[in-house]
């Protein structure tokens, strides 16, 4: 009865941890089972000491400092059918929280008495000292679910009810999804942002027909971005970084050619296109458009897409590519007739 498993992941608070490298404090945001940013109070719980210290985190921490400049805003499409995970498993509860999380509902008899009354014996309830692993307390964690709804379907695929790890152990063999430096490099693909793509476009405010239209990207914005994610309570971590590899133009009509004839502007020394120069009016640029016809009274929707590369870098000498993550934006061209003058 997956649904009834689920009550106890529905009724709990997973506090992500938004650190950054060069910054004195910590901040924290609440979000929920499901990923999304509540109320912004700060949830102790499992991540306090008794002094009202903060302890080990449970739970994902990611540090977003290498996360671009500040307009970067776009979060990257995967250009295959890949998506981040929608669910996985990592330490969620000491003992004595979820001990808090479960007994409310067991009085509240949600789950049916049959259930609750098995569910006190799993977690041998009923002993004050050795009940839900207290004496073990400081030693492991109690693992549950984690769930991203932003991707289904599968987000409520990670079914199995919390179970415990020693420190040190790794997590049962028969657990699909359980963290893994992959699993976490996945996790901060998810998070990287990226500069968004309105070129820069010479001639300015209106093309002209059979005129070459220079296109370029502020090349001080497209730099390699990361994110990195880690789980304190047991010292794993992954860094994901995106690095932008080509510019796609599409002229936004079919009266139109491409400089190069593909559309695809390769990044050349971390340059995307090439700003225009007087005099160049003539040439054909590196990165940009010619329109065959007049927009009009209207526009043209040119689209602008930056393909990102992925790679990755995790506890244990682990790496790899993950699929590459594309990010655009359309913009409206006006395109005008050149003008002839009669003398």
């Amino acid at each position: 009865m997956p649904a009834v498993r689920n009550l106890a992941r529905a009724a709990t608070v997973l506090t992500l941890v938004f650190a950054s490298a060069f910054a004195s404090q910590t901040a924290f945001a609440d979000l929920d089972d499901h990923g999304d940013v509540g109320d912004g109070d700060t949830n102790q719980g499992a991540n306090s000491n008794d002094d009202g210290t903060l302890g080990v985190t449970v739970g994902v921490v990611f540090d977003r400092s290498k996360n671009g400049s500040g307009n970067s805003t776009g979060a990257l499409t995967s250009t295959t059918s890949w998506t981040p995970p929608p669910c996985w498993y990592a330490p969620k509860y000491t003992p004595e929280q979820l001990q808090k999380t479960l007994e409310p509902i067991w009085e509240a008899g949600s789950t049916g008495w049959e259930w609750d009354a098995e569910q006190r014996k799993k977690y041998n309830a009923d002993d004050e000292e050795k009940g839900f692993n207290k004496d073990k307390t400081g030693k492991g964690y109690w693992w549950d679910s984690y769930v991203d709804e932003s991707y289904p379907p599968g987000w409520d695929s990670c079914d199995d009810g919390p179970f415990w790890v020693d420190t040190g152990d790794a997590p049962p063999a028969d657990i699909e999804n359980a963290v893994t430096p992959e699993i976490l490099a996945e996790l901060a693909y998810n998070e990287i942002r990226v500069p968004g793509t309105e070129v820069t476009l010479a001639p300015a405010n209106a093309t002209k027909v059979n005129l070459p239209t220079w296109s370029w990207l502020d090349a001080a914005d497209f730099k390699p971005v990361s994110v990195t994610a880690s789980v304190q309570a047991i010292g794993i971590s992954a860094t994901a970084t995106a690095e932008p590899v080509s510019l796609k133009i599409e002229p936004g009509t079919a009266d139109a050619v491409t400089y190069p004839a593909s559309g695809v502007c390769e990044i050349n020394n971390g340059r995307i296109g090439e700003p225009y120069a007087k005099g160049k009016a003539d040439q054909a640029p590196p990165c940009g458009v010619k329109y065959l016809r007049s927009s009009g009274e209207g526009t043209y929707p040119l689209q602008a897409t930056v393909t990102w590369k992925i790679t990755w870098t995790g506890t244990g000498n682990a790496g790899g590519d993950l699929p590459d993550g594309s990010f655009g934006a359309t913009q409206d061209v006006v395109v005008q007739e050149i003008q002839a003058v009669n003398r």
